[in-house]
Parts: structure tokens; sequence; C-alpha cells
């Protein structure tokens, strides 16, 4: 009889989410989805929040289906966006819904607190992150600012998967991915920046305890077997943040290689063994985040598909076309001299994405384009002029020379949009895995159970069980 595990992921992104079922036997691993919802933003009172106990709530469906459906999981683990937090209180209850990143309350903030604060340059040194203002950092500033009341009362103030984490075990952790996000981590020292927290007037002891990916946090309180139909389930703490685990998966045969995250966000970087903070880091604002087995994820964040899907909402006479179709008359054209800067401020959340577009072509003199067909090149052509300019970078900042391109994610599946890619980098580009979160998900879960080895036997088992297509850069 074959040995079969398996393992329930929990994959949320910023606009949906998933629970899925990863099977690993002989070598190879198998992904079922079991579960799919949306996740949008709550705009009440001025605010935009997530609705963390919706989310609660669909993971404990996807857990009763299972259990419905008699497989027995060997353990659960969540990966989530980063930065957002849930504060905890006095009573072991979350305080109330958490803000979202994409609330605008922290426009303008980031430059008051390195005015009142700490200075930016002192930052930088001690975390290596990218600046952007909805780091948690500048959120927690902002929101003790507003005078927060569930901050002001705050016992725990866990990150999005933690706290979820948190529901289904009763255990309080701080894992490390995901806490490198937030602008707070020292990677010198691997754990929250004491002084910075002081800055803000916050505690250590306000967050969990520090935990690495691939460590079994708990298992499921009698409450959650009740409502699901399981039993003790062990819950590990994967790579929390979902780039992280995404990054694990990427199916690479060595360390000679760069990555491209592609879904809302674009995610570009190389595999580090250590953090990357030098004076040219910092001017590029290059981010080092948490890795697996003690590496570092140095990386650009760059406003990704966020541009084109935007766009498609304000299509709605062309959604019933797929995306090869909608983008089929874009790929017919000879070019665009309309190329925008994906990260400009005026592409966070615009009213409407066209007409920023628009805008953003007019201030800059450029033809401005007009339809469905001449937008969509412009945003595919500029993300990809984007990628040339940060894969220029990361083969200055590589210990080593870089002979491939991994794209993974939703991103992975647009042809297009990796040619354009491949042209512009110079580089062979490999797309897939297409799921690469969920098996990074998965895969660290087998770990924590000794199934599989280190990082390089799990992508070696990634590889072996799926097709990755190749576009090699047109002469």
């Amino acid at each position: 009889m074959r040995n079969i595990k398996f393992y329930f992921a929990v994959d949320l992104g910023a606009t949906s989410g998933r629970t899925i079922l990863g099977k690993l036997s002989e070598g190879q691993v198998e992904l079922e989805e079991i579960t799919r919802f949306g996740n949008p933003l709550i705009n009440m009172g001025g605010f935009y929040y997530w609705d963390f106990f919706a989310l609660y709530n669909e993971i404990i469906k996807g857990l009763k289906t299972v259990a419905e459906r008699g497989i027995a999981i060997e353990s659960i683990g969540i990966d989530t966006w980063g930065c957002d937090v849930v504060c905890i209180g006095a009573d072991g209850q979350p305080l109330r819904n958490p803000l979202a990143y994409r609330d605008p309350h922290t426009v303008g903030m980031m430059e008051r607190y390195f005015k009142e604060k700490v200075s930016r340059e002192e930052v930088y040194r001690r975390t290596g992150i990218q600046f952007m203002n909805f780091n948690t950092l500048f959120h927690l500033y902002t929101m003790g600012i507003m005078g927060d009341a569930a901050l002001k009362q705050a016992e725990k103030i866990l990150f999005m998967p933690d706290a979820l984490t948190y529901t289904l075990t009763g255990k309080a952790i701080c894992e490390y991915t995901i806490a490198s996000t937030s602008e707070m981590l020292n990677p010198e020292t691997g754990d929250l920046d004491e002084t910075l927290l002081a800055s803000i007037g916050l505690r250590r002891e306000q967050f969990g305890e520090l935990t690495h990916p691939g460590t079994i946090v708990g298992t499921l309180t009698p409450e959650v077997q009740k409502l699901t139909g399981l039993g003790p389930v062990p819950v590990v703490a994967v790579a929390g943040h979902d780039t992280a685990s995404a990054v694990a998966a990427v199916p690479a045969r060595d360390e000679h290689f760069a990555y491209l995250s592609s879904g809302t966000w674009s995610l570009m970087g190389i595999e580090s063994p250590h953090a990357i903070i030098n004076e040219k880091s910092y001017n590029l604002n290059f981010t080092n985040e948490g890795g697996i087995e003690g590496t570092t994820r140095f990386l650009k964040n760059i406003c990704g598909m966020w541009l084109y899907e935007r766009c498609r909402l304000e299509w709605p006479e062309l959604k019933h076309l797929s995306h090869p179709e909608l983008q089929k008359e874009a790929i017919a054209m000879e070019g665009t001299e309309s190329i925008i800067a994906p990260d400009d401020p005026m592409f966070a959340n615009p009213e409407s994405m066209v007409g920023a577009i628009q805008q953003y072509c007019r201030e800059h003199g450029m033809p401005v384009p007009e339809g469905h067909t001449q937008i969509i090149r412009c945003i595919f052509e500029s993300l990809a002029q984007r990628y040339k300019e940060i894969f220029g970078y990361l083969k200055e900042f590589a210990s080593c020379d870089i002979h491939v391109l991994h794209i993974i994610g939703g991103g992975s599946r647009n042809d297009f949009l990796n040619q354009l890619t491949a042209d512009a980098c110079g580089v062979t580009v490999l797309a897939g895995p297409q799921e690469g979160t969920a098996l990074g998900n998965v895969m660290l879960q087998a770990k924590a159970a000794g199934e599989v080895g280190d990082i390089w036997e799990m992508r070696k088992i990634i590889a072996n069980s799926i097709e990755l297509k190749q576009f090699d850069p047109k002469k």
C-alpha cells in the first residue's frame, strides 16, 4: 500500500482565499481545492477593514468538508498577505476586525514617523525593509496617533496568519516570515526590534513567541474539534507570509535563479544566505524579508496584476471574455509608447484605474491609451520594463550568476506577459507553478512532519510534480 499523506493548506490573498488539500505520495505532491471564497474589504465608518471573523468561519467550513469526506489530514497550515494585524484583548478575544493595509489612514504618516521618532536611515539599518507607508510599523504608529481603541486595549498583537492560528489552537505566536514584512523585525537579532517597538509605545511581550517555519504550534482546540468533526490535528507554522511560502516552492535546481511571484503584487527577488543592507540597497529601497532555513528573500515589491484586474472591473461589457481573448488584440500590437511607472502612488487605489493610467500618460507627455487593447498593452509593457530594471539590480546584488527567472503564482499563466518579461530581461523564464503558495504551505507541513528534508528536497518534489513552461528571450 502506498504511503499517502494529506495536508490542509489555508491560502488567503488580499482579494480571495482558498482551502486546499495537499496529497504527498511517492515523491510527488498534488493539490485539490476544497473551498474558494471572496475576501472583500469592508468600508465602514470611514475606514477599510478585513472581515477576520468571516475568514475564520471559512477555515472551519473547509475543515468540516474534509472531515465529512473522511480524509485523515496530518496537519493544517495558514499563509496570508503581509503587514496587517489583529488586536487581542485581555479576555483572549479579537477586539474588532483589523484595519486593512489599503486604507489611506497611513498616507503621509511614514514621513511624520521619521521626523518625530526614528530616522529613515536608522529604520532601514535595523530592518532592511523597503519603505511602504502601509508597513506595520507605520500602521501601528498611525493607529496610536488616532487613539485607536483596539490598540489601546490590546493584550496581544498578532499578524494575520498567527491570529487565525490562534483561533484554532489558542496559542499566540509570531511567525518569522510574516513578522519580517512589518518593518519591525531586526534580521541581525532575528527578533522584533525593541527600539522600534518602544518608539510607537509597544512592548515585545505584546507579540507572540518568535516561531520559524516548519514548527508545530499546537493542536485544534476542543471547540474547533467539535465544530469541524476532526480530532486534535496539529497546526503548523508554515511560512506565514504567502510570498515566503511561494518562494519555498520555486522549483529551482540550484541557487542561480531569481524569482518573480506574480499576482496582485509582483515580488521580484533572489534568495540570499544573509540580509543585504547597505547604502545601495537603501537608496534603491530593496527589502530583506525572512525566508526558509535562515535564508533572506531580498526583493522588491512591484504593483502587479492589480493594475490589470482593476481595469477589467471597468469593462463590464467584456467580462465574458477569457484572459487570452481579452488580451488577443493587445498581443497583436507592435508595441506602445505609453509606459507608466507601476509603483506610482496614483495607482495604489484610484477610483478609476483606467482614468489614472490615462492621467499619468497625459501628465508625462505620452500618447494617452484609449480602449481596452491599448490600456492592456500599456500595463504589460510597463510591468515588463519595470521587471527589467529590477532584474538588473538583482544581478548586481547577487553573490552568484543568475541563469533563469522563475515566475510563480497566478501571473505565471499569462504567456503574453511572460514573453515580454523574457524579452525585456534577456533571460530564460520558467513559468510555474501557478499554485506556488499552496505548494510551499503543504511542503512545509510535510517538513514539520519529517516526511521531507531540506528546502532542496522540497523543490525537487515540486519540480517532479508539475510541468514548467519555458520562454526564451527573442533575439
